[in-house]
């Protein structure tokens, strides 16, 4: 009885264990093939622009409107908590290095994997249900390096663009609200921020986006590629894209905020 117990244990245990297994080894092949495929000619420049608008040009407006109100809001709610202690020359200071380092970088990925990773995800995904990928590959054509190079190219260089117009349109937020809001002299304001910005701060960011643009696109691309299942799995597809997408994303930052600033 006992035995039969521990088998059944086993059983239960050992099948989500092989299924992550294998899931984990057909995520790093797909990885492998994808950079692989980056690097190898031909390159298809005509899809890198299309996903370059997609991802980059078209996304301004979120990425514009989250980073300034991150930003007003990180300035108010600075204001609230130093003015008890008589620090509220450090509101500016503050939100430069809150928007440079974390608020831009984050929030901007967030809304370009719900908005791009998505995107990805349901285009592959279709494509792999209707099966025009199996078309490609019928005509020769290496779907890693015609459908999946160019979006992580994409991925890659347009994230840290994205980041600098946030971390502009962020700073920007909080100059807003300290002087119009906040009655702070404005010169000062301006020299504060100035005074106070480090390179270090601009180039954590700008690498955080670049390791986020590779993780949404590969995310996206992965989810898509083994969709299957009809329209059902191209919307689980697109839902895993996303989840798996973020919380790498949160992951991922906490690894590169350490490398940079821990001591």
């Amino acid at each position: 009885m006992l035995k039969n117990k521990l088998e059944s244990f086993l059983q239960a245990l050992g099948k989500p264990l092989v299924s992550f297994i294998l899931n984990l080894g057909s995520f790093t092949q797909f990885v492998a093939k994808s950079v692989y495929n980056c690097f190898v000619p031909p390159y298809y420049f005509k899809l890198f622009g299309r996903q370059f608008m997609s991802m980059g040009f078209y996304s301004l407006p979120v990425v514009g409107l989250t980073t300034m109100f991150a930003g007003m809001v990180i300035a108010l709610q600075t204001y609230s908590g130093f003015s008890k202690f008589g620090a509220e020359s450090a509101v500016a200071n503050v939100v430069l290095i809150s928007v440079t380092r974390e608020l831009a970088p984050v929030l901007s990925a967030l809304m370009v994997a719900g908005r791009i990773g998505a995107a990805m995800a349901a285009e592959i995904g279709t494509m792999r249900v209707t099966e025009q990928i199996d078309a490609l590959v019928t005509l020769s054509a290496n779907p890693f390096r015609y459908l999946i190079a160019p979006r992580i190219w994409a991925g890659i260089v347009v994230m840290p663009l994205l980041v600098m117009f946030g971390d502009i349109i962020g700073i920007f937020g909080g100059y807003i609200v300290g002087v119009y809001k906040l009655d702070f002299n404005p010169a000062n304001y301006i020299n504060a921020t100035m005074l106070n910005l480090q390179a270090l701060d601009i180039v954590s960011g700008l690498v955080k986006a670049g390791v986020f643009g590779f993780i949404i696109s590969i995310m996206g691309c992965y989810n898509g590629y083994y969709s299957k299942g009809g329209a059902q799995g191209v919307g689980e597809a697109t839902t895993n894209a996303v989840v798996s997408s973020s919380i790498l994303v949160l992951i991922f930052n906490y690894i590169i905020t350490e490398m940079f600033f821990s001591r």
